[in-house]
């Protein structure tokens, strides 16, 4: 395997703060240079923002696991998603974040996953249905696929609630302007611009981006809020139902509609946005590899026969987990932690003041030199020979570890096996990927793939 899949090259020197600005304002991945993939810890000096990079696996694993409390989530990042996230476990700290990661366990257990999977599994059979109206060779839109089939999951799952494409347009087109003017509003606050200039200059657009995201959720969610609240408890099986129910056993009562409006967000840009970006990947990925394509092809035909995809064949697509793990390595959904210095501490042979910026970058550490054989190059095997957990971060780590990982492992490896039972994928001729990294590492440009039919002979 030779080739490698497409990645942004970094600068070969660091470049000045005024040129990370002007490069930083589309994709913070445009200001890396090619010590950021080899460095242990580095240093970048904003004018308003110290920002300290960590590499090193002992000291990620110190401020994600050993000592969690001394590295809170960045009050920034809070600031910068309060529009959509509210106040929500991807960006509260502390004691509020311990309660409401409790309250939303129960919700997450594999009983609750295993009820969903029918809720699931009708999506993507729609999604199929979508692909089956193209002409057989039609090159298809990916990421726009991938992100209207993930945030379809998530409305049938969490609320039951089909998601429509009038409905799914305004919300995902509201969550590309949310993700485009949070890396602009987060390099003007590091550059010092007023906030009434950082408004006119895109901060209202992002307001209105979440407003918009949050009313069409809270259309879904008020009618059943009120009816649980005047004891019509319905007959639902999804997320939602279990957030509506769920007792604070401190306080004897439930989630305030706020609340539940704000943990559902959560679950939405969680839940559709990571997905949607890491399938995309993985497809474009099979693409550029026909014979890891038809590696994963085979194994799903042997494991199906003649059977439709049920949950107890999820397990035993051993090799397309491995794509997907691999996927995760190249192109992690989120591409950095943030987190804040919670007091003055020594990281190596730098002191990070209290209140400083500390990333912990996946995108980084996963094409580290240090802790991966070519690792730059697509290799699924890897993960049966030289998996290294330490260096792997695609959830993140220790108690803040994602909570729906299992739902998204299990979503993912569906319509994967879905689509790649049906059709042979190919890149579209001399389409090359532009990836940005925003609040997820997404294709700026799209991904153009052809999909052509599979003859069913050949399944026999």
């Amino acid at each position: 395997m030779s080739q490698c899949p497409f990645y942004p090259k970094p600068y070969k020197n660091k470049a000045s703060t005024f040129l990370t600005f002007l490069l930083k304002r589309r994709s913070w991945l445009d200001g890396l240079y090619e010590r950021s993939y080899k460095m242990q810890t580095g240093y970048v000096k904003m004018p308003n923002f110290d920002l300290y990079v960590i590499n090193d696996t002992k000291e990620v694993k110190r401020m994600m696991v050993d000592e969690v409390k001394e590295f809170p989530k960045s009050a920034f990042l809070h600031e910068l998603l309060s529009p959509l996230l509210g106040e929500s476990i991807f960006t509260t700290n502390g004691e509020i974040w311990k309660k409401q990661r409790e309250l939303l366990r129960p919700s997450f257990e594999m009983t609750r996953i295993n009820k969903v999977f029918n809720l699931m599994s009708e999506a993507v059979a729609d999604m199929m249905d979508r692909f089956n109206k193209h002409p057989d060779n039609s090159i298809i839109e990916v990421d726009e696929a991938m992100t209207f089939v993930t945030a379809d999951v998530i409305f049938r799952t969490i609320m039951s609630s089909k998601l429509d494409e009038q409905k799914g347009k305004k919300i995902l087109d509201a969550f590309v302007v949310f993700q485009e003017q949070s890396v602009h509003t987060a390099m003007r606050r590091m550059f010092y611009f007023p906030k009434w200039l950082s408004y006119i200059l895109g901060d209202r657009k992002r307001a209105k981006a979440g407003d918009t995201i949050r009313q069409v959720l809270s259309d879904i969610i008020k009618p059943r809020y009120e009816a649980v609240s005047a004891g019509d408890f319905g007959k639902f099986e999804d997320i939602l139902s279990s957030l509506l129910l769920v007792i604070d056993s401190e306080t004897n009562k439930r989630f305030s509609f706020e609340e539940i409006l704000d943990q559902v967000a959560m679950l939405f840009l969680a839940g559709h946005e990571t997905t949607a970006s890491s399938l995309t990947w993985t497809l474009y990925l099979l693409s550029l590899y026909p014979e890891e394509q038809e590696k994963a092809y085979e194994e799903i035909i042997q494991v199906l026969k003649d059977d439709n995809i049920e949950i107890l064949h999820l397990r035993q697509f051993k090799y397309l987990t491995n794509i997907f793990k691999e996927s995760l390595r190249l192109y992690p959904p989120v591409g950095f932690f943030a987190r804040e210095a919670k007091k003055d501490t020594k990281v190596r042979d730098k002191l990070i003041k209290k209140g400083s910026g500390v990333v912990i970058a996946p995108w980084l550490i996963h094409r580290h030199e240090k802790f991966w054989t070519n690792p730059n190059g697509f290799d699924p095997s890897r993960f049966d020979k030289e998996y290294k957990k330490d260096a792997y971060l695609p959830f993140g780590a220790g108690e803040r570890i994602c909570i729906g990982q299992g739902f998204a492992m299990q979503e993912a490896i569906l319509i994967l096996a879905n689509i790649l039972k049906a059709y042979k994928l190919e890149l579209e001729e001399g389409f090359v990927p532009d990836v940005v990294g925003r609040l997820t590492i997404r294709s700026a440009n799209g991904m153009k793939i052809k999909f052509s039919k599979r003859d069913l002979k050949d399944e026999k």
